[in-house]
C-alpha cells in the first residue's frame, strides 16, 4: 500500500534555487503592477471588478514555465477571453433553467472546446469559465463587459510584465516556435545534423500518435532529443575535447592590421580566416576571404584581380570612407567555444550555421586556438577508426 502511495509522488525537480526564485519574484511583480494598474483604470472603463483569480493560476505559468506552449500571449489573452466569453454565454442561456452545477460543467466543458478550436488553450481559462457562473451578481450584472474589460485588461498586463520580466532576466518570452532548421547555403537540402538519426519528420509523426497535448514546444522538444544523443555519443565514443584537436600556433591579426598585410599572412599560409585579437589576447572578431570579397564588392568576376588590388591598396587620406584596416570589415564577437567544450557541441555550428572556423578560448576568455572543419572532421573520424580497431 506504501509503495502505491509512493507511486503517486511527484520526482525531483531538476530546477535550481535560482531558477526558483527567478520564478516567484516574476510572479510577485506581475500580478502586484498588473492588479495595481488594473484598480487604476478599470473603474473609468465602468468595470466592478478590477482583477479575477484565474490571473494568479496564468502567473504561474508565465513565470514559471515561460517557455511552455500553454503560456504564450495568445494562449493567455485569447484562453482566458475565449472562456469567459463561452463561461457568460453559458450564463445567460441556461442560467434560470439549469441548476448551478450543470451550467459550471457545461461552461468549463465548452470553455476547453472553444480554446481548441482558436488554438489557445490555457489551463487558467477554466476558472475563468468557472468564475462566471460563481462570481455572483457582480459579474452576472456586468455581462460580457467583464469578460472585455477585466479579464482582457487583466491578461494583456499581465502578459506585458511577462515579456519584460523575462527577456530581462535572460529567459526567451514570447518563445516563439523554431519548427524549421534555416539552410545557410540556400538550398533543398536539410542541414547536417538532421540528416543522420532521427529527423522532423520522425518527430511529427510521433507526436500525431501521441495525440495529446504536451507543455513542452516542439523546438524544444527537439532540441532536447538532440541533446540527448549528443551526450550517448560521448559516453558511446568518449569524450574529445576542443583543447585536445584545436590549433594552437595560429596566424591572427589586430584591428588596425592593414587589409594588404591580413591578406597577404592569408595567402602565404594558405588561410582563409584569421582571428583578430586585441592586445589582452582576446578575441574581438574574425576575417574572411568572404569578408574581403564582400566589403571589396567582388562581384564582377572578369575583373576581379584588378578590384582586389584596389581594395587592398591604402589611400593615403587621413579620412575616407574606405575600409583600409582589418578592424573594419571584420565580423565582430564571433561565435567561439570553451577548451573544455566537447567537439560534438560544435557538430550543429559548423554543419548548420555555416561556420567553418571556431575561435577556442581559455578559462580566462583569451584566445587559445582555433578548430576548423577538417581538425573537426579528423577527430569524429579518429575515433570512428578506433572503435571500428577495439
Amino acid at each position: 500500500m506504501l509503495a502505491f502511495l509512493t507511486s503517486w509522488l511527484p520526482s525531483r525537480t531538476n530546477v535550481g534555487r535560482r531558477e526558483r526564485a527567478r520564478a516567484g519574484f516574476g510572479a510577485f511583480c506581475g500580478i502586484a503592477l498588473t492588479a495595481i494598474l488594473c484598480q487604476l483604470l478599470l473603474p473609468y472603463l465602468g468595470a466592478a471588478v478590477f482583477v479575477v483569480a484565474p490571473i494568479g493560476a496564468s502567473s504561474v505559468l508565465l513565470f514559471g514555465v515561460p517557455a511552455s506552449p500553454l503560456a504564450q500571449p495568445w494562449n493567455v489573452v485569447g484562453g482566458n477571453v475565449v472562456s469567459g466569453l463561452v463561461g457568460m454565454a453559458c450564463v445567460k442561456v441556461f442560467g434560470h433553467t439549469l441548476p448551478m452545477p450543470m451550467v459550471a460543467g457545461l461552461a468549463c466543458g465548452g470553455a476547453i472546446l472553444g480554446m481548441f478550436a482558436m488554438r489557445c488553450v490555457h489551463p487558467p481559462g477554466g476558472a475563468v469559465a468557472l468564475t462566471t457562473v460563481i462570481g455572483g451578481a457582480a459579474v452576472h450584472d456586468a455581462g460580457f463587459g467583464f469578460v472585455l474589460t477585466t479579464v482582457l485588461v487583466d491578461s494583456a498586463l499581465l502578459v506585458l510584465m511577462a515579456v519584460a520580466y523575462n527577456n530581462l532576466t535572460g529567459r526567451r518570452y514570447p518563445h516563439t516556435q523554431q519548427l524549421a532548421h534555416p539552410n545557410p547555403h540556400a538550398t533543398r537540402d536539410a542541414v547536417p545534423t538532421v540528416r543522420l538519426g532521427f529527423k522532423p519528420e520522425d518527430l511529427d509523426a510521433v507526436l500525431k500518435q501521441y495525440d495529446q497535448v504536451l507543455d513542452i514546444s516542439r523546438d524544444d522538444l527537439e532540441a532536447l532529443f538532440m541533446q540527448t544523443e549528443q551526450r550517448a555519443y560521448n559516453r558511446r565514443f568518449g569524450i574529445i575535447h576542443c583543447a585536445d584537436i584545436m590549433s594552437r600556433d595560429i596566424v591572427s591579426a589586430e584591428f588596425g592590421t592593414s587589409l594588404d598585410q591580413a591578406w597577404q599572412d592569408m595567402r602565404a599560409h594558405k588561410l582563409t580566416a584569421l582571428p583578430v585579437l586585441n592586445r589582452a589576447r582576446r578575441i574581438i572578431g574574425i576575417v574572411t576571404q568572404t569578408d574581403f570579397l564582400e566589403h571589396g564588392g567582388l562581384d564582377d568576376y572578369d575583373s576581379i584581380r584588378h578590384q582586389l588590388q584596389r581594395f587592398l591598396r591604402r589611400s593615403g587620406l587621413s579620412h575616407t570612407e574606405k575600409a583600409e584596416v582589418v578592424g573594419q570589415i571584420m565580423t565582430p564577437r564571433p561565435t567561439v567555444a570553451r577548451v573544455d567544450t566537447p567537439i560534438v557541441d560544435l557538430v550543429p555550428m559548423m554543419a548548420d550555421s555555416g561556420h567553418h572556423h571556431i575561435p577556442i578560448v581559455d578559462e580566462e576568455e583569451r584566445f587559445a586556438g582555433i578548430v576548423t572543419q577538417s581538425d573537426l572532421v579528423a577527430a569524429l573520424y579518429e575515433s570512428r577508426f578506433a572503435e571500428a580497431a577495439a
